[in-house]
Parts: C-alpha cells; structure tokens; sequence
C-alpha cells in the first residue's frame, strides 16, 4: 500500500471509528447502532479526501488536512468537548498535576478561545480582563484551533513564568496584547462586605474544594449578626468541581431536588436534600452572569429550582457538564462530553445557562476605560432582595 492509499484509508476510516466510538460511549453497542445516515455522511467524506489528494491546486499536507477534519467533526458537539493529537492524549493519560502557576482564566471555545470566569485578585484580573473577551493568541501561537482543555493547559505553568495574551474584546477593531507573569493562586474563595441597605454582599470567587464550609463559616457569623439579608455574588465564578457546589446549596434548601445529572441509555441520577439541610433561612439573592458557570450554575439551579433565591444578573454560561477521554486509532484521542446536568424541572443547564429572574447586562467597557463606579448588578439586587421575599415572582425591568 502507498503512502498516499495508507492515509486515504485512515482518513475515511478515522471517522467511521470516532463515530463508533461516540456511539459506544452514549449507549449504542455496535456499529449497526450508528444511524445510516452518518454513512452516508462518510461516503461524501470519501469523496471530499478523494477530490483533495487528485485534484486540489497544489499538493495538499494529509496530516494537516486530517487534523482539521477531526476538529471539525468534534467542534459541532460542543464548547468543551475537543479532538485530541498524539501528544495531547499522552498528557492527559498521564494525569499529571498540571504546574502550579496559572493567570486565573477559566476558558471555553468559540472560534477561538472565549474567556468565561475570572478569578478574583489574579494575574489577568488585575490586567482588566473579563467574560467574553476572546483569546485570539498565546505567545503569537493563534488560538483558531486550539480546544478548551489544549488552552488551559497553555495557560498553566511554573509560578514567576510569562506568558503574553492577544484579546479581542466587543467590536474593538484591534487587538489588545497583555502580558501576565503566572503565579499560586492565593486568597479566600468567600468573601463578605456589609452593605448600607443593612444587607451583606457575599462573594464567591471559586467553588473549590472547601468553598461550601466557607460559605457556612460566613453564614453562621451573617446571622448571628443580625443582617437582614444577603446578596450571593457569582459572577465570572466558574472554577471547582460540580460537587462542592451541590454540598453548598444543601446549606440553603431544606427539601426538594438539588441536582440531576443525565448520562445518554442510563436513567437521570437524581440528588435531594436530606435530614438536615436547610439549615441557612436568611433571604437570599444570587448575582449571575456570562461567567457564571460549572459548580456555581448548579449551586445557583438549586436555590433558583426550590424557590430559594431569585437570580439577578445576565443568563449563565452553560457549562454544566463532565468530559472524559476516549481513545482513538493512531494514538489520538476525544475529549468528549458524556454526562450534563439538568435544572431542577428538568431542563438542561449545560448549552444553554440559567436565565435571571430579574435582567441586568454588564456594562461594555474598553481597555482604556475604568469601570463605572456604580455598580448597577449590585444595586439592582439589593433592590430585589429588599423589597421582595426571595421565591415571589420578579418583573423584569
């Protein structure tokens, strides 16, 4: 066989595998089970490779056309899931500890790289960072191809390391370069600030492991204080596994679902409140946003689903789910979304967020502007929570 009939052959047949592959991790049980119509998606995939290796203009690179092939196939599942090369599957197969220096961005991907949380008091907060600007480059390498779980690995490295960011923000006709040296992430993941109104703002930037003893540390010492009520700030709040943030909303609902998570052919797992949940009865109301995603979505779901908190703020990110690897022929590999979590009426979070019971945008604000000094998110909260019982239906401004 010719080098060039070798990778024609791996080139129809690379998809047929992933297709197989996808089909035995969502429920199928054998190739029969992939639908007929996904054949004859590959018979023109045929064709395409077949018209490319004869006819295109110039000698086409097969590896290159290959590869954006399979991220082709994997990018219109979505945002998290990715194509993996050789040596990607060999990083995350070895499960090493990424390095301990990071810039405090939590990504997704949308034609390139979209910024989704920011933690607080970080290297890329303190640049002016924010939700949704694009990462267009990381140290002059375009980012047009690059998954979400390539970019948070580039993003990692030893702490005092440098790495520079090209950012594209709103409609901004250039680029923004940014220069960050990474560092250990320090400081508390829950935070609190006493309020005018007599209502607290409470923060919390991370969802990390430990997050939910925090916040009932924080709420212990709100109560015993007298506060009237607190506002639960969650925007760009993005990090920490979906478990703490379930641990977390046990504090505020006494009964009803907290989570359900659903796998395709398995039934939903459901998880409740049990005997002795519920134990924090301040009136609460949570600040959302494009950045609000993963642990803190379902922590938000939860308190929202039980009639617990309204939501203030902008719809959350969608990304509520879990990814594993699935390993490929030639060593590559998928990055690959097999389970999501639904809303407490069933509803899935993950592509499609939470949306605020009370509406609020963020302000668009340029490289070179402060922040307005108001913060109308924050005011429009204490509102809501000072003039309604939290779980009343809210209008919308």
């Amino acid at each position: 066989m010719t080098s060039k009939s070798r990778w024609l052959a791996f080139a129809v047949s690379t998809p047929l595998v992933a297709l197989v592959a996808i089909g035995g991790l969502l429920g199928a049980r054998s190739p029969a089970a992939v639908p007929e119509q996904a054949f004859t998606h590959l018979r023109v995939f045929e064709d395409v490779v077949s018209l490319i290796m004869s006819s295109y203009v110039e000698s086409a690179d097969p590896d290159q056309v290959m590869e954006g092939a399979m991220r082709g196939l994997i990018d219109s599942l979505d945002p998290m899931s990715a194509y993996l090369t050789t040596e990607e599957v060999i990083a995350a197969r070895a499960n090493a500890a990424p390095p301990e220096g990071d810039v405090g961005l939590i990504v997704s991907r949308q034609f390139y790289l979209r910024i989704i949380g920011v933690r607080d008091g970080s290297p890329a907060a303190r640049a002016g960072l924010r939700t949704n600007d694009f990462i267009r480059g990381i140290d002059n390498k375009p980012t047009r191809e690059v998954s979400a779980f390539t970019g948070a690995r580039l993003l990692r490295g030893e702490p005092g390391s440098k790495v520079q960011l090209t950012i594209l923000r709103g409609n901004a006709a250039e680029p923004h370069v940014v220069n960050l040296v990474r560092e250990v992430p320090t400081g508390p993941a829950v935070t609190t600030t006493r309020l005018p109104s007599g209502v607290a703002l409470v923060r919390v930037s991370s969802f990390r492991e430990g997050a939910a003893t925090a916040l009932s540390t924080t709420f212990d010492g709100l109560q015993k204080a007298g506060v009237s009520g607190v506002v639960i700030d969650l925007r760009g709040t993005a990090d920490g596994p979906i478990d703490e943030g379930i641990a977390a909303a046990r504090l505020f609902v006494k009964t009803g679902t907290l989570a359900i998570r659903g796998e395709r052919g398995k039934p939903v797992e459901t998880t409740s409140a049990v005997s002795g949940d519920g134990r924090i009865t301040l009136p609460v109301v949570v600040l959302v946003s494009n950045g609000t995603a993963g642990a803190s979505e379902l922590f938000a779901a939860a308190l929202n689903g039980n009639k617990r908190a309204d939501l203030v703020g902008e719809p959350t990110a969608g990304l509520a789910a879990a990814q594993r690897l699935v390993t490929l022929a030639e060593g590559r590999g998928l990055w690959m979304t097999y389970a999501r979590y639904l809303a407490v009426d069933g509803e899935p979070i993950h592509e499609r967020g939470l949306s605020p019971d009370v509406a609020v945008g963020s302000p668009s604000v340029p490289f070179d502007e402060a922040p307005p000094a108001t913060d109308e998110m924050l005011a429009k909260a204490v509102e809501h929570l000072t003039g309604k019982t939290p779980g009343e239906p809210a209008s919308i401004p």
